[in-house]
Parts: structure tokens; sequence; C-alpha cells
């Protein structure tokens, strides 16, 4: 205190630069002519940045940084970071760090053993599991998220599946080097496909199979810059693959298909399509190689010949499942050579599509060297007639499943020849489109009926009417599924016998397009098969109405499907389903009744308590705002309006 009294006025400051030089003075506070009052000295800025002091200004000298380093250094470092959150997490600094992350491979990662956990195993950032799936579409396939996905799932137990798809509305961003971040980064890929990607080539795939050697699954549709080359090198690093489509790309030819059958002792199956580059030498190779372990092929829109079907009919041991699709080469003699060699006898599925090769004797010969063909599907076989059918038929002890679709010179003869032959094994039997069946009178020999036959569909025949179901009404007691599309010929008189006849009730029925039909019929099947319908379908059924769906709620409560679109249905019979006890109706089509409308919405929120789906589309006297309540109400049900 003594100080302060003590203090003279020589101590106070008068005004003045503190510093005669300019440059120091800046860095302080700046003092005027402030007369009469103190102020201590004031403290230097403490400054963190060099600076340069030689000009009149300061000149900031710039920042030392990390991406200054070259690629080779910060690889270096990169690949020191341990797996997991840290990699991810520097995957998201740049693009730069990101693709030098996914072009580190796994036995380039340096890892700090202190922070590796003791137990078995110690990486656990690469787990060979392979559980995670990714889909990248359209734009969405780029080079940048392949290699996002290669960084980052390797954490999470790896990457087990990748499909690509490109499309023709946008072309795919995915090149040679996003496929190259895939094979450094997931190890475990086991299933890849790849999609319209014309901008991947034989670099890309190389490096998969350089990186992904579980891989077990391959998928090569429309990619026409990959050719035999990558498809070598898979079949040399990738042994354990088990399955293998192509499709659509021409430079892939048989030495790449030789290969795989030489080098993939575990491929069970294969199916090629249109690759114009695959002949005979290509598919022998291929199943002469792999004989023992392939269980299904699949041959589409090839030009071999007679001599791929001879390979597949002695070396096919072990194929179950046989479709020859679109083979123009190939003749009778190649069906009945294949069928003769003699190694079918575990083929359980044959399919044969738009072959001008099957004849009535290739097909007899098919039947007596496959024995245990269970599904058998002929589409678009010009020269099969009914003698063909039937000789197969009976030479097939194990048929259970046919399906006909434009076999055009099969009569009514070959139809009901079939029923007669294999009344007592076959259970499903689909006819499509094929127009040389003719309704005419038929007088039924004495024969048994089927027993064993359970489900009939029967597609855009014209010449199925009333007299054909009514020779089926007698053949068939035991049906429990049954599918009428489109025949406009058949009426009451015609379909209630096959109705009638059934003794095993009715599951599934489905009369789309049966304009003739009327409400006589849904009256004998809620009778009748109430108890055990489970799905009705009477779209486009013209004539039926109200009264149906008041027999439906009396009598089928069982039901969980039922679609009356484009019937004669109003609010009336709405209110009665809704009266009625159909606990278990899940979905409900109203589409295109022209007469329900705001009036039945109560009804629908009522029946809305167990349904899942609702379709009113085109129902145009339901408003906007009618709709808009019944989904709020109605919250758990999807509503197509």
């Amino acid at each position: 205190m003594s100080k302060v009294i003590g203090f003279t006025g020589e101590d106070f400051y008068l005004g003045g630069s503190l510093y005669p030089n300019p440059k120091e003075a800046n860095l302080l506070l700046s003092l005027g002519q402030q007369g009469g009052f103190f102020y201590p000295l004031p403290k230097r800025s403490r400054v963190s940045v060099p600076f340069d002091f030689s000009g009149e200004w300061f000149v900031q000298k710039p920042k030392t940084s990390i991406e200054s380093l070259p690629d080779e250094c910060l690889f270096e470092i990169l690949r020191r970071l341990p797996a997991g959150q840290d990699r991810s997490l520097c995957a998201s600094v740049s693009k730069r760090w990101l693709m030098l992350l996914s072009n580190i491979c796994k036995d380039e990662i340096c890892i700090n053993e202190s922070s590796v956990d003791e137990k078995e195993g110690g990486d656990e950032g690469y787990g060979d599991e392979g559980y995670l799936s990714r889909t990248l579409e359209g734009k969405k396939a780029t080079d940048v998220r392949l290699a996002s996905i290669a960084v980052c799932t390797t954490s999470r137990g790896g990457l087990g599946k990748l499909s690509i798809r490109g499309n023709d509305e946008s072309e795919c961003g995915v090149t040679d080097l996003g496929l190259k971040a895939i094979g450094c980064g997931c190890p475990s890929l086991k299933s890849l496909s790849l999609w319209n990607v014309a901008t991947v080539g034989d670099a890309g795939l190389i490096e998969i199979a350089a990186g992904c050697q579980q891989l077990q699954r391959l998928d090569l549709i429309n990619c026409p810059s990959i050719s035999d080359k990558s498809l070598v090198t898979v079949a040399m690093k990738c042994p354990n693959l088990t399955e293998l489509s192509l499709e659509s790309c021409p430079n892939i030819g048989n030495e790449g298909l030789q290969a795989i059958g030489k080098f993939c002792p575990n491929l069970k199956s294969v199916s090629i399509k249109d690759c114009s580059g695959v002949g005979d030498q290509g598919i022998g190779g291929l199943l002469s190689s792999s004989s023992h372990v392939l269980t299904k092929v699949e041959l589409e829109s090839l030009m071999v010949s007679d001599l791929s079907l001879a390979v597949i009919g002695h070396y096919g041991f072990s194929v179950t499942e046989l479709v020859l699709d679109c083979l123009p080469n190939v003749t009778e003699r190649g069906f009945w050579t294949m069928s003769n060699g003699h190694a079918l006898q575990k083929l359980k599925s044959l399919t044969i599509r738009s072959c001008q090769g099957v004849t009535d004797v290739g097909l007899e010969a098919i039947g007596k060297g496959c024995p245990n063909v269970k599904y058998f599907q002929l589409c678009k076989c010009p020269f099969l007639s009914d003698n063909g059918l039937v000789s197969f038929a009976k030479a097939a002890p194990s048929l259970e499943n046919l399906q006909l679709e434009e076999c055009h010179m099969v009569t009514q003869f070959g139809f009901f020849g079939l029923l007669f032959t294999c009344g007592a094994k076959l259970k499903v039997l689909t006819v499509v489109s094929c127009y040389g069946i003719k309704d005419m009178n038929f007088r039924l020999p004495e024969v048994s009926p089927s027993v064993s036959l359970s489900s009939l569909s029967i597609s855009n025949c014209p010449g199925f009417g009333n007299a054909t179901f009514a020779v089926l009404g007698k053949l068939c007691p035991q049906l429990q599924n049954v599918e009428l599309n489109g025949l406009e010929g058949i009426t009451d008189a015609g379909l209630l016998p096959l109705l009638e006849s059934s003794k095993a009730g009715l599951v599934n029925v489905n009369l789309h397009g049966c304009i003739n039909l009327t409400n006589e019929v849904v009256f004998s099947i809620a009778n009748l098969h109430g108890s055990t319908l489970d799905v009705l379908k009477l779209d486009g059924c013209k004539k039926i109405s109200d009264a149906s769906l008041k027999a439906i709620a009396s009598n089928c409560q069982v039901l969980s499907y039922l679609s009356v679109s484009r019937c004669a249905i109003t609010d009336a019979g709405i209110a009665a389903l809704a009266r009625g006890n159909l606990h278990n109706l899940e979905i409900l089509s109203l589409a295109c009744c022209s007469s329900v409308s705001n009036k039945s919405v109560p009804a629908l929120k009522k029946l809305g308590r167990t349904l899942i789906g609702l379709n009113i589309h085109a129902c145009n006297r339901i408003s906007s705002s009618a709709v808009l309540k019944l989904s709020e109400h109605l919250w758990t049900c999807d509503i197509l309006s």
C-alpha cells in the first residue's frame, strides 16, 4: 500500500511508441495519445505458425500434410492399420485413401502382435465365413462402392456373395479396378454374379480368381469383354467351384469350358446359354471330366450337334436335372443316341424346348433310357404326335409331372391316351396352348380312373369344351387343384361333373377368363368343397355376381385367397363377405369391379382384420379420400388402388 501511496507521476505513461521498430509494435496493443492514464506493458502475442519477417507483410509458410506423401509411403502407413473401424474411418478420408486401402491384400497387412487377441485365429477382420451379401444395380454399381465394400466388410465376417447388375438405361460404372479391390479385400467371397457388365474384362475376373480362391459360384450374363483367358484362370485357381452359369458371352468358348472340366472336380451345376463360341468340343471336355459329380446341365441356344447329346448320354451318370432348349442342329439321332447311352439312370427332371429333333422315335427312346424321370416338360416340339406321347408314357414308369406346351400335333386321343397309360402314377398334368386338341364326343373305354392325378391345369386351349371335361370328370376323382385359364368354350354343364366327381376335396381352384361360367359353378364349389377350399380365383368371370359371394361367405371358412376381379360384384356382395366367417382370408382382389363404391368401405374395414393384401385397382367408384381412410385403418394391409 505504501508503494501505491508513494507512487510518483513520473511513472505515468504520457504517450508515444514503446518500441522504435514499427514491425514489432504491430504485435502489441495499439496505444494512442492517452495522457493521464496508466497502461501496463502488454505481453507479446504467441504465434504458433512460423512467419517470414523479411517483407513488409507477414507471409505464412505452407503446412506440411500427410497428403504430400507419395502413394508408396501412404501405402506403408495404411497397411499397418488394425482391421475394423480404424480402416473404415481412414477409407472415408478421401477417394485416394479408399482406393489405396482397397488394394491392400490380406498378406500385405501388418498387424501389431500386441493388438491382436490371443485367441486362435488372431485376425478377426478377415473371417472366412463370408456371410455378407451385397447387390449393386445400375448407377449404384461403381468402382468406389466396390472399394468401400472391400474395406468395410472384412471386419464383419467377410463378403460372401456379390451381385453386380447393369441395365439398358444407364451404363454400369464397374471396371476391372473395382473387381481388383474385391479380389484384394474379400478373400471369403463364394458367389459372384455379373449381369450386363460390358466394362469388365479378363483383368478384373483374373484378380477375383487370384484373391477369392474360395469361389463356389460364378454367373456371367451378357459380359462380352470376358473371354476364355480369365475363365481358364478361374478354373486353375478356384478348385472349389460348384456352379457355373454363362449366358451371352460371345468370347467364351471351348477352351474355357475344357479348363473348368479339368481343374474343377467339384462342379455340380452348369448352365450355358447363347454363347456362340461354345461347340461340341467344349461340352464334351466339360462333361467327360465332371461326370462323377455333375448333377445339373442346362444347354440353351447353342450350335452344338448330336455329338454333345451323345456325350451327355455316355457320361451323365450323376445328372439328375437336364434342360435342352433351342438346339437347332440336334436331330432325332441325337436324342436317340443320348437315351441309349445308358448313363442317365439317375435323371429325374427333363425339359426339352424348341428342339425340332424331338420326334416320336426319339421320345420313346427317352422314356426307355431315362426310367427314373419324374418331371418332364415338352415345349414347342412340332413333330411330336399322339403316338410318341403315348409311347413315352408307357416307357416312363416313374413319370409324375408332365407339362405339354405348344405341341400342336397332339390331339384329344393323345391327351386321353396319356391319362389311360399313366393313371396309376401321374400326379400333375399341365397343358398350355396345344391347339391340336379339339373337343369331340369321346366314348370312354373300360379303364380304371386315375387315382393319382391331383393337379390339372389347362390354359389357352380353345379346343377344350364340355365333352372333354365330361370324360375328365370320370377319370380324375382325386383332383385337389384345378386351373382352367382362358377356356371360353366351357360352360356350367361341362365343369359341374368334374367338380362333383372330386372326392378328395378341392383346395385350389382357378377359373380365370372362363367367361361363360355362372354362379351355379361357385355354388357347387362352395357347397361341396367349402371345408377344404383355400384359394379361389374367378378373374374375368363376368357372370359371377353377389350370389356367389354369399355362398362363399357361408361355406368357405378356411378360404385364404379370393379374387373376383372383373366380375359383376356390387357393394351388397362385399357386405355379405363381411358378415361371413372368413377368419382366414388374407388376400382379396376386387380389381376392375366398377359397381363397388365407397359404401363398401365399412365392410372392407371389417374384412381387413385378417387381410394382408387388398386389390381395389380401377374401382373408380371408390374415391381417393376413401382409399386414404381405408389405408389409415388397415395399416397392416398392402392396398393396391
